[in-house]
């Protein structure tokens, strides 16, 4: 009786799986540079297509592939071209070199986006943008407002068969709304509720194959539609991902992701999934230092261009000086690829015959920074020809400010030889002395002066030539043998020599005089800590006494570098204090003796769901336990900030991944008070936090990793980070703004002669706006803001000249609308509004 009854029971359950009918994505991820046989690939596909005209397949192929494939393969190439315009294909990732998203700049996810779809175009027209879906977790938050803004209409939140580095939360049924950080919606796949991580890999989803497991929980689940998705490697030699005709798994019809979502699926839904920066489960070697150089390396060049385009706009402005568009797009193009998901994962990877991935991301974002090193500097060059007299006892300084708000900071200029040994004398504009501090470095003159700038323009000072130069009194008190207190306008801090340099006591006299660094506990303030499991120990930089020596100290600036060591290697970091400036900031340097193993354990095999890499409490950390009542954090992602809703940031399986991202920066703050720390830093990392565990980032993990290369420790450590302790939740203290700061700082032009002046081009003062970008383009001015900190009321914005007319566009250069514009002394305002997160586009004439 029970052979029978188990007999009938797998009769029914089969009957039942086949009687739902099943649907299948399939299609090819890869290209030129991330994997794309030229030789055969394409011809292949067009061969497959034509022998099984059922299949339909999706497309993530690198825009710049069709360029080579035009070239060595033009018969091939021709006849892909005839395919493409029917009904068999969809292009789903235009996106230049196919990032993450969420590891990149907002602004950067825009270009990717903007220069892959024209290059598309360019080889083939006909081809529209209708479903955004990926094969490897390309996503971020962010992400509908920008689909929406150029053109898409759905998008698919599954990468079944190449989670290495992660996947989206599981979340909804058949379709959800995919509710962006600023509120934009799109329908949206999601990788459902039912779709669990594939037992014994470590890579997939149970949506890969479609298979009698699957779409039993599908159904289920009440999904009536159900659709597994593969996207196969291009370099892979498959046809139908699940078969053909009748030998077709599970008789399941391979559909495109328009077509299945429009015509197939239920719709519509009111499933709403507000979708968390936190709903992306991404891990990647955070730590090594082959990652830590190219998050480096990438940061810098994010930077560079974007500021080498705003000076641009100011020459244009000024005087109708115009870069060489053929330039900007080659210094986006090397860091578009720099931003390649495969840099990231696979950096050890041979990329070509010069070398691997990490090697290719070096030449890339080098030949990124020239380029946007020589726009810059033109463009300073550009402004004016000077007053036409020369004093050789005075001399000019020029500021710029790339972001849309008034800036007040010290200006750290180095000048030549030929005024060693004179003292000098700094007036602004108005023609009215401004303080300042003149010190000899070596065969140069460093001299230092707060500058006030206008937003979006520049302020011009005068330096006139007073006498002998004056000693510089230091002003850094010694405690006792092992204390040191450096203070200025903004900060108290006593370091304890005795353990290693960490920071005793951080006093914020802005804020109430509060004492941030926790007096008591395991850890302490500034401490580097991390498991090296060859030993089997923990080491701390506080287990060896440091010596400081004082570097800078006078009233404007104050700097002192700490010489520690952490197991026997030699540290040194430099902390710099500036009047007026919330940002502390720290240059760390390790100088390694030989490669060493931290991390929690050696790993073994890459393959398994356990991994050494994850738990960033064993990878070296330097640390900052704060005085703060039950703290909570807050951290930035591409057009987002996220509060976080995790107890903590620890995990040690593939299957249990946190976000545990600092992108540029996090912010710790009370929940019931009003203090916080915020925490910069210049490269994306991870960083760790728990109940009992302070605030940390990442600094560095050694041993085997992820597709078992050892990512070994090949030279010294470098990196950038600052703390900014405040008061009030982050955007009320404009940490999004200090974190802008940080990134494009002040520039300044030295001059033999100049004119006495300052100018604001676009005013943002007191909109929580930010300037995304400003370049040109054809001959205009394309203007994007991004209200990072402020309302959705109307705000004003000025624009520093009078314009004919302002028009905002989306993200393809259609018009949304014309904007009323009024003129006012030769300055043109214009009122606009949006919401929290959203982005805005304008062009100017």
């Amino acid at each position: 009786m029970t052979r029978i009854y188990i007999i009938l029971l797998a009769i029914f359950f089969c009957s039942n799986v086949r009687s739902q009918q099943a649907y299948f994505v399939d299609g090819y991820h890869g290209g030129i540079y991330g994997h794309y046989p030229v030789s055969w690939k394409t011809q292949f596909i067009v061969d497959q297509l034509s022998m099984h005209p059922d299949w339909r397949i999706c497309l993530e192929i690198e825009p710049e592939t069709w360029d080579t494939v035009r070239v060595q393969t033009p018969e091939a190439y021709q006849r892909f071209k005839n395919v493409v315009a029917g009904k068999q294909v969809e292009f789903t990732n235009p996106a230049y070199a196919q990032p993450y998203c969420y590891n990149i700049s907002g602004e950067s996810i825009i270009r990717q986006f903007q220069y892959g779809i024209a290059k598309i175009n360019k080889h083939f027209p006909k081809v529209d943008f209708v479903t955004y879906s990926v094969e490897e977790p390309c996503f971020t938050s962010c992400l509908p407002q920008i689909l929406k803004l150029f053109g898409f209409k759905y998008a698919v939140l599954k990468c079944p068969n190449t989670c290495w580095g992660g996947y989206t939360a599981a979340y909804g049924g058949e379709l959800v709304n995919w509710i962006g950080s600023d509120g934009t919606s799109i329908l949206t796949v999601p990788r459902y509720a039912c779709e669990e991580l594939e037992q014994k890999s470590t890579w997939q989803t149970t949506a890969w194959g479609n298979s009698d497991t699957y779409l039993k929980a599908c159904r289920d689940a009440g999904i009536k539609h159900p659709i597994g998705m593969c996207f196969q490697d291009a370099g892979w030699k498959n046809g139908p991902w699940i078969g053909s005709g009748k030998n077709t798994k599970n008789s399941s019809i391979y559909m495109r992701w328009r077509d299945y979502i429009k015509n197939v699926s239920i719709g519509k839904t009111d499933d709403n999934w507000y979708f968390s920066q936190e709903d992306m489960h991404v891990n990647l070697m955070w730590g090594s230092q082959v990652l830590q150089k190219i998050a480096q390396e990438v940061r810098v060049s994010e930077n560079k261009i974007v500021m080498a385009e705003k000076m641009s706009v100011m020459a244009y402005l000024m005087n109708g000086y115009s870069c060489a568009r053929a330039d900007v797009d080659e210094a986006w193009r090397t860091l578009m690829l720099a931003q390649h998901h495969d840099s990231w994962i696979v950096p050890y990877n041979r990329l070509n015959k010069q070398g691997t991935w990490a090697d290719a991301i070096k030449r890339w974002t080098d030949q990124t920074n020239v380029i946007a090193d020589k726009i810059t500097e033109l463009s300073m060059q550009s402004f004016d020809k000077g007053n036409g007299v020369v004093d050789k006892q005075q001399k000019y300084i020029r500021v710029y400010n790339t972001l849309g708000s008034e800036r007040t900071e010290i200006v750290n200029v180095l000048l030549p030889y030929e005024f060693v040994d004179m003292d000098w004398e700094v007036y602004d504009w108005r023609k009215k002395k401004v303080g300042c501090s003149v010190e000899r470095e070596g065969k140069q003159i460093r001299l230092l002066f707060e500058a006030k700038v206008p937003p979006f323009g520049y302020s011009t000072y005068c330096i006139k030539r007073k006498g002998l130069g004056k000693k510089i009194v230091s002003r850094s008190v010694k405690v006792n043998d092992n204390e040191w207190t450096v203070e200025n306008d903004m900060y108290k801090i006593i370091f304890d020599l005795s353990k290693g340099g960490i920071i005793k006591s951080l006093v914020a006299k802005k804020e109430g005089n509060k004492e941030f660094a926790k007096q008591s506990g395991e850890y302490a303030l500034g401490e580097l800590r991390g498991y090296f499991y060859e030993e089997d120990k923990f080491h701390s930089s506080t287990e060896t006494p440091a010596r400081m020596i004082i570097l800078q100290d006078n009233e404007y600036g104050k700097k002192v570098r700490i010489e520690g060591e952490i197991a026997s290697h030699p540290f040194t970091q430099t902390v710099t204090l500036l009047q007026g400036d919330k940002c502390i900031d720290f240059n760390l340097t390790i100088d390694w003796k030989k490669n060493v193993g931290i991390g929690e354990y050696k790993e073994k095999s890459w393959r398994n769901n356990r991994r050494a890499y994850c738990d960033d409490r064993f990878k070296l950390s330097v640390l900052f336990p704060v005085d703060l009542c039950s703290p909570r954090i807050y951290k930035n992602a591409p057009f987002d900030v996220c509060e976080s809703k995790l107890d903590n940031t620890f995990f040690n399986t593939w299957d249990q991944i946190k976000h545990n991202i600092i992108l540029h920066w996090v912010d710790l703050a009370e929940q019931e008070g009003d203090y916080a720390l915020a925490l910069l830093s210049d490269h994306t990392t991870s960083y760790s936090h728990g109940q009992d565990y302070p605030l940390g980032l990442t600094v560095q993990y050694s041993g085997p990793g992820l597709w078992g290369p050892d990512y070994k420790i090949t030279g010294p450590l470098t990196i950038k980070y600052a703390i900014i302790p405040h008061r009030g939740k982050w955007d009320k203290a404009s940490i999004a703004t200090s974190s802008d700061r940080w990134n494009e700082p002040l520039l300044y032009s030295y001059h033999s002669s100049a004119k006495l002046e300052s100018m604001s081009f676009v005013d943002l003062q007191d909109t929580g706006y930010q300037v995304s970008a400003a370049y040109l383009q054809d001959g205009k001015i394309v203007l994007r803001l991004f209200n990072t900190e402020g309302d959705q009321t109307q705000r004003k914005i000025t624009f520093g000249m009078p314009l004919s007319s302002v028009e905002e566009i989306d993200l393809n250069g259609n018009s949304i609308e014309r904007k009323k514009i009024e003129i006012h002394t030769g300055k043109t305002e214009m009122v606009i509004s949006m919401p929290r997160f959203g982005i805005k586009t304008f062009v100017l004439k």
